[in-house]
This record gives C-alpha cells, sequence and structure tokens, in this order.
C-alpha cells in the first residue's frame, strides 16, 4: 500500500510543478486548514484560491488511507492547475476555470465526470461562474453531453446575452460553440451507479448535494471570481435544479467578496447563501469568516442540520471554509504555491 501511496505522489508532483503538495503528508497526520465545524479561523493570501469537493458525512471511519489520498491529490492537481494560471499573470476567471475543470474530470466528485445519476438512470449536470469585478456571470442547469459543464457556463456568460440555460437548448449552445458532445459512457461510474440502486432501495432517504465542486480566486489584479460545478442529488426527479447553477444560491461574486456552495442545494437557494454573505461583507463591514460563520454555522442548521458549507474570499485575500457537516474536501493555495488541504473536521 505504501508503495502505491509514493507513486500517486510522484505523479501528483510532477503534474503540479512547482506547488508545495499536501499530499507529502502522511494521510494521518494533520494538515492546516483555516475552517472547522466548530471554530471557523480566517487565513490571507496576497493572491491564491480556494476550492472545495463537496461537504457531508465524511469521517475517517469510512474512508481507507489510499481513498483518503486519491481525494487529497485530487484537491491538489485542482489547485496547482489554478495557481499556474494566477502565477502567469491570468485572471482569476481563468484560475476558477482550470481548478474546476479537474475537479469535473475526476471520477472522485460529484460533477462531471463522477456525477451522480438522476432517478432515469441519467446524469444531469449544472455548473455557474461568475466575474466579481463586472458582475458578469454565466450557468448551464440540466446538461447531459457536456464534459466539462463549468466551460459552458463561461461560453454563456462571455458568448450569449443570458445568464443561464438550461437542458436541450444550452446543449446547442453548446454545439453552435463548438463543444462536442460527449459520449454517455464517459459519465458512467460504478460508484455512482451502486449509489442510484442503494437510493431508489431507500426512496424515503433524504439525500442532499454533497459532490458539488467548486473554486474561489483572487488575481494578481485584486480581481475576485467564483464558480461552482454540480451532478445534483442522487436519484432526483422532475428536472430537480439545485442551488448550484443559481447565481446568489451556489455561486456569487462582486468586487469585495467571492463564495461557492456545497451542500443541500433547496436550502441555498431559499436563503440566498452566497449573496447573503457577501451582502453581510459588503453593507455591514463584517469580516469574510464572520460573515460565512454566521450563515453556514448559525443560520443555516436552524433550519436544517447538516446543510454543507462554503468557501468564500474577500478583495483582501482573507479566505473562509466553514462547514456545519462532518467533513468537507477542501484546500487553499497561496502567492508562495504552498498548497493547505483539509477533508474531514481538524
Amino acid at each position: 500500500m505504501m508503495l502505491s501511496i509514493r507513486l500517486l505522489c510522484s505523479s501528483i508532483a510532477l503534474a503540479t510543478a512547482g506547488v508545495l503538495l499536501a499530499c507529502q503528508r502522511p494521510a494521518n497526520e494533520s494538515v492546516p486548514v483555516e475552517g472547522t465545524r466548530a471554530t471557523p479561523v480566517e487565513a490571507r493570501v496576497e493572491w491564491g484560491m480556494v476550492i472545495h469537493g463537496g461537504a457531508g458525512t465524511i469521517s475517517r471511519a469510512n474512508m481507507g488511507p489510499e481513498q483518503e489520498l486519491e481525494y487529497r491529490a485530487a484537491l491538489t492537481e485542482a489547485l496547482g492547475a489554478g495557481y499556474r494560471v494566477l502565477r502567469d499573470g491570468g485572471t482569476s476567471l481563468d484560475a476558477v476555470s482550470a481548478a474546476i475543470v479537474i475537479l469535473e474530470d475526476s471520477p472522485l466528485f460529484n460533477a462531471g465526470r463522477g456525477a451522480v445519476f438522476t432517478a432515469d438512470g441519467v446524469n444531469s449536470l449544472d455548473a455557474s461562474i461568475m466575474d466579481g469585478t463586472t458582475l458578469r456571470a454565466g450557468a448551464v442547469a440540466g446538461v447531459t453531453d457536456v464534459k466539462n459543464p463549468i466551460v459552458l457556463a463561461r461560453l454563456v456568460m462571455e458568448k450569449s446575452p443570458h445568464v443561464m440555460l438550461s437542458g436541450t437548448g444550452a446543449e446547442r449552445f453548446a454545439r453552435e460553440q463548438g463543444i462536442p458532445a460527449t459520449p454517455k459512457e464517459w459519465f458512467f461510474t460504478e460508484r455512482r451507479w451502486k449509489e442510484l440502486q442503494e437510493a431508489k432501495a431507500a426512496e424515503a432517504k433524504r439525500v442532499a448535494e454533497r459532490g458539488t465542486v467548486g473554486a474561489v480566486a483572487l488575481d494578481r489584479t485584486g480581481r475576485l471570481a467564483a464558480g461552482t460545478s454540480t451532478g445534483g442529488m442522487t436519484n432526483k426527479k422532475w428536472g430537480r435544479i439545485g442551488d448550484s447553477p443559481v447565481i446568489g444560491a451556489g455561486t456569487y461574486a462582486n468586487a469585495r467578496c467571492a463564495v461557492s456552495g456545497t451542500g443541500w442545494g433547496e436550502y441555498y437557494i431559499r436563503n440566498v447563501v452566497a449573496y447573503d454573505i457577501c451582502a453581510r461583507v459588503e453593507y455591514a463591514g463584517a469580516s469574510i469568516a464572520a460573515a460565512a460563520s454566521e450563515v453556514i454555522m448559525t443560520r443555516l442548521p436552524k433550519q436544517e442540520k447538516d446543510t454543507g458549507g462554503v468557501i468564500a474570499m474577500d478583495r483582501e485575500g482573507h479566505i473562509a471554509t466553514p462547514f456545519n457537516t462532518s467533513g468537507m474536501y477542501r484546500g487553499w493555495v497561496d502567492q508562495t504555491g504552498a498548497v493547505r488541504i483539509a477533508i474531514f473536521v481538524e
């Protein structure tokens, strides 16, 4: 097992050259992180980014060391992709896109290739992206043959007069923009198919959006951006759409604040979570840590326990990642290339 761990770390190190890798730490060693379920702590970068890979009932008890390392490696690779964009003078939008594409291509997360199945046995994908400087935004919902929905969401923002496109219309727009249809086989994973069968067998069990991925970035010029991508809820019906493509609910960015959420989408929509956090920063003068903590740790749990978490950043580079579940895949990278990855409540 140790040999396979070393090989995996070596391969990721090659893929993320120039980044200090968290996967070099032993799997059982605590990794510094700025947020926990009990006490969110604020970190700061000159420029950099923070990402998430979903929140939920995540614990060491149900995750082996090799699987934990796989998640840490995937998060590190995504941070490396975004970091190189920022290091080379790219925009926060470019960094967010680059990081989320890596997460969408991984079968580990509920987005893109690893998306969960609907009740009809298909993968229905949502994504959104927002530029904090201009307030431009793009989103897609219910697409089934787009490999990287975050790329299509950005094209909606940049190449159409609209904010959100859905279903077959979004897919026609994708073809017009030169994005080919992706074979359904690309999205099939045995793990997600098994989860669908289990969910159908326990129809009354509530299954939340727990594998959504997202990224928030601050570039060298002080511009913020946020993006989120998901496969939604396992066994979802009736064309259900969650918070991830809804600007202000699962994704929001302005000149002062950027947020991406993961969790039970209905609650994020009802509470306009991402916008609420930024409004507290902009209008009430709250710190990003205090604003995010109040919404995630206090407001949402009063309505429903264990709803999820967020990643957030302000224009001064302060970072917050509060979550009210037992775990959230998360990490951030600063201007030096130093990476921090965490999964559990630390």
